[in-house]
């Protein structure tokens, strides 16, 4: 009878053994006497407590959000007694909170007794769209609460809600709404839009069309950095309206052209050489990302280029942001799915594409990149 099982590769240490080994309870006794084990179970042991009271972490870290704890401490060192107040909060658990926050690294414990903000701690006020994405996290936290429901799909979850767009809610999607999730993605697209064009020259394009760039973040930055380029913005209906808002507010409302469309439902505009896709495929399956690759490859001209930005899943080397993350982040909206660069660029060469491209990004938990080109 042949074997199942998979072959055994030349050169690869076959580790079944030894993890059965370290798996049980009287070897790891054993090795926590002898120097060597001792060292790695006390390594192996902080690093698993670290996973395990993850999700407390994450909770401290909103109520100093909400709080305004970070943002209090800017002025200088302060008591737990003096901090309570303002917060509704008794001062013994407001110890309690501000002694977690040092514990994390975000603020410091001064020998007085007092606390003052530390540079990871200020940090999070410096990078854009970070405490709003914090802030919104309850949702997030409600849909993570039984993970094994989310993984069977069972039920509805809070971030379809908050994202109705995916599901190409279309007219149905709410200005308030629409204004909600814009205002959240013009938060955090910053670093995005920065890293993007750190990876990808736009040197010699004429005309970029951005699909589904939101509240227009991502053009704007363009603009700023290719004065010569036209740009247009094509988003819902629903969220043009506050585009235009914001890029007026800018000085950017005759640069940017903002066009209203849903990709789901329409052909893409022609007339651009180059069309983004920033942080757009990864909040759609595979079919939806299928039927746009195809409506960008129609919508180009031949020599003109696809740019993907978005994070992105380390594939055969799991990624420890985008592999936990997103990858649960996705499936909480309903729809989407972090993909590694060489499916995605799979995808665009199925649908027509050439010539991929796959820079090395600075920070892949902010944003990764591809571009290709349609044979010309």
């Amino acid at each position: 009878m042949a074997s199942h099982d998979p072959p055994r590769r030349r050169g690869v240490v076959p580790f079944t053994w030894l993890n059965r080994l370290v798996a049980r309870a009287d070897v790891q006794r054993i090795a926590a006497r002898l120097p060597v084990g001792r060292t790695l179970a006390r390594r192996d042991g902080a690093e698993i407590f670290d996973l395990v009271q993850g999700f407390v972490q994450s909770g401290v870290l909103s109520a100093l959000i909400e709080l305004r704890i970070l943002h209090r401490l800017m002025d200088g060192p302060r008591a737990a007694a003096d901090m309570a107040p303002a917060s509704g909060i008794a001062p013994d658990r407001m110890e309690i909170l501000l002694q977690a926050g040092a514990a994390m690294g975000l603020l410091r414990r001064r020998r007085d007794g007092r606390f003052r903000i530390a540079r990871k701690g200020a940090a999070i006020l410096g990078v854009p769209g970070l405490e709003a994405m914090i802030g919104h996290h309850h949702v997030f936290y409600d849909d993570m609460a039984d993970p094994v429901a989310l993984l069977r799909g069972e039920g509805e979850t809070g971030l379809a809600k908050f994202w109705p767009y995916v599901h190409g809610a279309g007219g149905t999607v709410s200005e308030e709404d629409a204004a909600r999730y814009s205002d959240l993605m013009a938060q955090s697209q910053a670093l995005v839009a920065q890293d993007t064009l750190g990876m990808m020259s736009l040197r010699g394009a004429r005309r970029l069309l951005d699909v589904g760039g939101g509240s227009g973040v991502f053009a704007a930055e363009v603009a700023a950095r290719y004065p010569a380029l036209q740009v247009s913005v094509l988003d819902l209906p629903e969220v043009i309206p506050g585009a235009e808002r914001r890029l007026a507010g800018l000085g950017l409302g005759a640069r940017i052209t903002c066009v209203p469309g849903s990709f789901r439902d329409e052909p893409l505009p022609d007339g651009a050489d180059v069309i983004s896709l920033i942080r757009v495929l990864y909040d759609h399956d595979d079919a939806t990302v299928a039927d746009l690759l195809a409506k960008v490859l129609a919508a180009l001209p031949p020599g003109g280029r696809l740019i993907v930005s978005e994070p992105m899943s380390g594939g055969v080397r799991p990624d420890p942001a985008c592999d936990v993350y997103f990858a649960f982040y996705t499936m909480a909206m309903g729809t989407g799915r972090t993909r590694s660069a060489a499916t995605i660029g799979a995808m665009c060469r199925a649908a027509g594409f050439e010539r991929i491209r796959i820079p090395r990004p600075p920070r892949p938990y902010v944003t990764s990149a591809l571009s290709c080109v349609k044979p010309g």
